[in-house]
């Protein structure tokens, strides 16, 4: 909020700012008064009288309306001169989320935020991760016949991904990966061989990656978080299934960051032991007696 100014020069920076809307919307003295309902000389008082005396909230506000701009801007009480609906919608996006990898709404946001570190909660593994055999496993019942094609399509995007500059956390339910290995839940049916192959992959890549890509597991009977993604300063993506619902507000990006910090800061396994844990869980399911 601005700071506490002078009566005096509060005025003055209202009839500047009146005047500099006018001209961006190009309308002149005459076309003002009819809009808000006074004479043309009224209009011109506004703008040349020089003492400490402003307007009151009905002409305030009708000029405001007719000018597309807010009164709060007018009065120098906003330095932003949309409207709060206008301000709403720019900060607050939908869109579709179609049942696919790596689409190009996310490969954009992904681009935008090349640099920054970028927190994720996916809410399955993440895809950027997965083998071949795992995403033709989850999507091809979703995708067809063309489940071959958009799964190449999206395997340079998820490479450009894992290659480049943005540091990656990613946060998941301890859940998650044990579901994924034994196999159940979501998971039932996922063949042994494809879940060793998953695992094994999963173990280089992080080995790789790290310490650009660390994750971490938290317990979902302690904290809870929707799917999200947090590209930096820049925005957050709730995924809602059927779409993505998209902040751009710093406030609203800082409180989700701080989620995000907490499932980290209080997650029941760190990155470091993250390998340790994944080779443990590989080491359960490819016994002898393990036939799944």
């Amino acid at each position: 909020m601005p700071d506490k100014i002078d009566k005096r020069d509060r005025a003055a920076q209202f009839r500047l700012r009146l005047a500099r809307a006018m001209e961006d919307r190009q309308m002149s003295q005459s076309a003002l008064a009819r809009g808000i309902g006074v004479d043309r000389s009224t209009v011109s008082q506004l703008l040349t009288d020089a003492g400490a005396r402003l307007p009151n909230a009905h002409v305030v506000g009708s000029c405001a309306s007719a000018l597309g701009v807010s009164a709060d801007w007018l009065l120098s009480l906003s330095n932003r001169p949309e409207s709060a609906a206008e301000l709403l919608a720019s900060s607050l996006s939908m869109a579709e989320a179609p049942r696919a990898l790596v689409d190009e709404r996310i490969f954009e946001w992904h681009q935008e935020a090349a640099g920054y570190k970028i927190r994720y909660v996916p809410a399955t593994l993440p895809d950027m991760l997965k083998t071949r055999a795992v995403l033709e496993w989850e999507y091809a019942p979703h995708l067809g016949r063309t489940a071959d094609q958009a799964i190449g399509a999206s395997e340079d995007r998820l490479k450009w991904m894992r290659s480049a500059q943005s540091d990656y956390e990613i946060a998941m339910p301890l859940y998650e990966i044990h579901s994924f290995a034994h196999a159940v839940g979501y998971y039932e049916g996922l063949p042994l061989h494809v879940r060793l192959e998953q695992i094994d992959h999963l173990l280089a890549l992080c080995e790789q990656l790290y310490p650009r890509m660390r994750i971490y597991l938290f317990d979902a009977k302690r904290l809870y978080s929707a799917p999200v993604t947090i590209f930096g300063p820049l925005l957050c993506v709730f995924y809602a299934g059927s779409h993505y619902m998209a902040f751009r507000d710093r406030d609203r990006i800082e409180i989700f960051t701080r989620h995000f910090d907490t499932l980290v800061r209080e997650a029941d396994l760190t990155a470091r032991d993250f390998l340790a844990h994944l080779r443990a869980l590989r080491t359960a399911i490819s016994g002898p007696s393990k036939t799944k």
